[in-house]
Parts: C-alpha cells; structure tokens; sequence
C-alpha cells in the first residue's frame, strides 16, 4: 500500500483519525473483478429480493447513525443536526428504491404481439431494461452520506442490479471507511453475492478504476475540473462508457418587480446563500432583481455568519476567487458577513453588477464560486433579460420569484430558463432537493454532462439500464416481467396500451 488519505477537522485543521491506505492498481483491479463476478448473481435475483437488501442496508445504516453522524462532523463541521438529517435522507433513499423495485415501471416492459400483414411484418417483440454490469461511484465532498458511499447513486445502481465500487472523497476518508463497513456488513448479512459493493481510496485509484474492463458506467458528484478530466478518460477507452456527472451551477434566480418585497425575500435569499456555508449545488450564485431591492439583499447577507469550509483546498479556492472578483473593476462589493473563529473559516460576501456590463463579461461573471458568495445583476426592465438568460450556462436549477402581477412574464421568464436549467422554482429558493419520484436534479453542461438524466429521484436509476429487445423467444425463457402471465404484476405497455397486463 501507498502513502495513506488523512481526514481532517476543518474547524482547527488538525489530522482526525487514522489515514487510511490509498488502494494500488492490482487491488482496484480485485475489487472491481470481484463486482463483475457478483453482477452476475445480483442481477438476475429478482426484484423484490433486491428491494428487501436494500432495506436491511438502510437499516444497518440508521443502527449506527451515532457513530456515523459524529465521525462525519469532526471529518466536516457540517454540525450534528445537518448530518443527522442528511443520514436520514440517505436511508430514505435505499427505501425509495426499494419501492421502486416493488411497483416495477422503471424496467419500461414493452410486448408487441405478431402481425404478419403490416409491412414490414411484426414478429414477437418483447423489451425490457436491464442492468448494464459494474458501476464506479465517485462521492462528493458536501453530502459525506447522501451523495457518497452510500448515497444516490450508490442506491440506484445496486436496485437497478448493477454492483457498485465506490471512490471514496479524501475529504472525509474516516467517514467513508465507516459507511462501507455498515454496507458490507448488511449486505453479507442479507445474503448478497460477496463483492457486489467495494470502495477503493485515492485519486489514482479513481482513475484506475475508470479505466477498468470491467466497469460499465460511471457516476460522479463533484467540480467541472475533476469531472471534465474523468469524463475525458471514460470516452477515451478502448470501449468508451456512460459517464453521468453532475458538475458546476450558478443556478440563476429571477427577481420580478412585483416580488421585490424587500426584507422577507432578501432574507429567506440569504438563508440560502449560507446554508451549509454556501457548499451546495443549488446554491443561488446568482440573482437578476431590480436595483432597488440591492441594499436590502446586502443587508441580509451581512447579518450573516459564515462558517468553515470542508476541506482547505475549498476554502483557499472561495478566497482567492472571491477576492480577485472584489479586486476587479467589473462588480461593486454591497456586503460582507462575518467570519467564525475556525481554520478554514469564510465571509459570505454579495457583489453586484448592472445587467450590460454582466452581458458583455458573461462567461467571466457566470463561473462559480463555491462557498456563499452571489452577484446580484440589476436590470430595469424584465424584457431586457430574456436575451441575456438564454445565454447563461447550464445549470441544475433556475428560479422566479414573482407576484400575481408578474404572472405573465414570470411565464415567459420560465420559458427562457427551462432551456438551460434542469429544474424550475417558484416562489421557493434551490437550496434543498427532495428525494421523489418526480424529481430532477440535472441539467445542460456545465450542470451535468447529460442533460436527460437525473441524480436524485426514482428515475435516476435509469442511468444503469439498457434496452433489450427479445424477439420470438419462448415465454419460458423471457425474463419474468415479459411473461405473457404478467407473474409480478408491473405496469407493462401490451400491444401500445399501457396497463398492468
């Protein structure tokens, strides 16, 4: 073993708990060659079976919540009640799948009886999705449970019948090393093939298993650098593969005149803005509103408190970017909040810019900077937007704020932002995305690098499955949800009319 991955308690920027080993190529090369031996096992056992793992996952998980929840927030400050929460989040997840499984739609089961007198003529066609073999998990730095070892996409995979080996985040090793344990344990327990869930640790690691033969697909939660490079490498092998990641958001907010409400908007925006220290996805980075709401959109932002960031890196990166765009002639500084006591500790911070200076510098005022920092971008007339929005960058969520006067244009408003960003808020702020079945969380690069696909909700498990199509095949050798007898009950399109038949 190599030099090992060593946590650290972001608050005073000691080491926390022991490092733990980066795993060298000849191990990622076991663990993923003994997930390709389990996805045999695991995704032909049937999807009930899968549904009850899946369970006594979430159960093993919330057994341990205590040790959990604590080695999380000395590996991130991101404090008790957040983690407890997000833990739970992660539990509910492996349930929601387990649901999934049980109503049975997602495999999309499609029969289309003969007809010899069409032209061409039709045989037998019968098509269902069906897991696409070993997919690598690389886990974020902001939600050490909900979007890591055993978050979403970790859940997702391993319902659709795929086999996981998770990259674990160096941010938080310990953490990570921990929920592994849990998830091993639980799935021996439940009787799951051995190898189906592996973790591997260390950015070589990361790029070795990318590459592996035997990995299928790739999910990736984390910044465009990091991402753009692994993506690079998944479409450059011999046999390029699926890459779902979700990358960089400003996630813009729309603030008409008849919202501008003064003090209830601009404090539930800087509510946002702060959450978490400004470390989410969809935090609102930026915001057009008319000028007049400015002073009190900086107000609120400088009653706020910041905190300390995850890591180091983080940290020094949200200062040197937030500092050179104070330093420049393009934006004006409106306010800056308070900095905790902590090592790695930060300001929230609010610049402004008019709208034609932000459109002639777009490109340069769009990249994000990941912490609680926003650019409020003044406008006189919301007609004056709608070219400026439809050049915006892809991003995971676009919002409006309007009153019952701004009705109309909030429509034409949303129509503009529907085609850059995955997911449309009214009257609501991003911050906060709920695990359901008509969830999306994606959206057009850089926000993901595919747009179709989403990382949160019930249909996210369609990024591990592939259509197959049986054509004449004898019922009994169909898979089960094919079967002319329906044996498991699931909603199925017969003949073009959809049913559960």
């Amino acid at each position: 073993m190599s030099h090992g991955v060593q946590g650290y308690d972001p608050r005073t920027g000691e080491p926390f708990g022991e490092p733990v080993a980066k795993t060298p190529d000849s191990e990622v090369d076991r663990i993923a060659s003994a997930a390709a031996v389990a996805f045999s096992a695991w995704s032909v056992a049937p999807a009930a079976d899968r549904a009850v793992v899946l369970e006594e996952v979430a159960d093993a998980l919330d057994a341990e919540s205590s040790l959990l929840v604590s080695t999380a927030d000395s590996e991130t400050a991101l404090g008790v009640p957040r983690l407890t929460t997000e833990l739970k989040r992660t539990t509910n997840q492996l349930r929601l799948f387990a649901e999934v499984l049980r109503e049975g739609s997602y495999v999309e089961a499609t029969l289309d009886s003969a007809n010899p007198d069409i032209i061409p003529p039709r045989p037998v066609l019968r098509r269902v999705l069906r897991p696409l073999g070993t997919v690598a998990v690389f886990s974020a730095s902001n939600f050490p449970f909900a979007f890591s070892v055993a978050g979403g996409d970790t859940a997702s995979a391993l319902a659709s019948g795929c086999s996981v080996v998770v990259k674990a985040h160096s941010a938080h090793p310990s953490t990570s090393r921990e929920t592994a344990r849990v998830v091993v344990d639980a799935l021996r327990a439940a009787g799951a093939p051995e190898g189906l869930f592996g973790i591997v640790y260390g950015t070589e690691a990361g790029v070795a298993l990318v590459k592996h033969p035997d990995v299928r697909a790739v999910g990736f939660t984390g910044s465009t650098g990091g991402g753009r490079a692994l993506f690079d490498i998944a479409q450059g092998r011999p046999d390029p593969i699926p890459f779902y990641g979700e990358l960089g958001s400003v996630n813009p907010t729309v603030i008409l005149p008849g919202a501008a409400r003064g003090e209830d908007i601009a404090t539930g925006f800087a509510q946002s803005l702060t959450m978490g220290v400004g470390q989410f996805c969809t935090n609102p980075g930026l915001v057009f509103a008319p000028e007049e709401l400015v002073p009190a959109l900086g107000e609120a932002v400088a009653a706020t408190s910041g905190g300390a960031m995850l890591n180091e890196r983080m940290c020094d990166s949200y200062t040197a970017s937030t500092d050179a765009l104070a330093a420049s002639d393009l934006v004006s500084v409106v306010s800056t909040g308070t900095r905790q006591d902590e090592a790695w500790a930060v300001s929230p911070r609010l610049f402004s810019v008019p709208l034609a200076v932000f459109e002639e510098n777009l490109e340069k005022l769009t990249e994000e900077h990941f912490g609680p920092a926003a650019l409020v971008v003044t406008y006189s007339s919301p007609a004056e937007l709608h070219p400026v929005l439809a050049k915006l960058p892809g991003t995971l969520t676009g919002t409006v704020h309007a009153a019952e006067s701004d009705h109309a244009e909030a429509g034409e408003v949303a129509e503009v932002l529907r085609r850059v960003a995955g997911r449309l808020i009214f009257n609501a702020w991003p911050t906060g995305v709920a695990v359901a079945w008509g969830q999306h969380h994606g959206g057009p690069w850089p926000a993901t690098t595919n747009p179709l696909h989403t990382s949160v909700g019930a249909t996210s498990i369609r990024r591990w499955i592939a259509p197959v199509t049986y054509q004449s095949w004898p019922d009994a050798l169909l898979p089960a949800e094919l079967q002319d007898a329906n044996p498991l009950g699931i909603p199925r399109r017969v003949d073009g009319v959809l049913g559960v038949h």
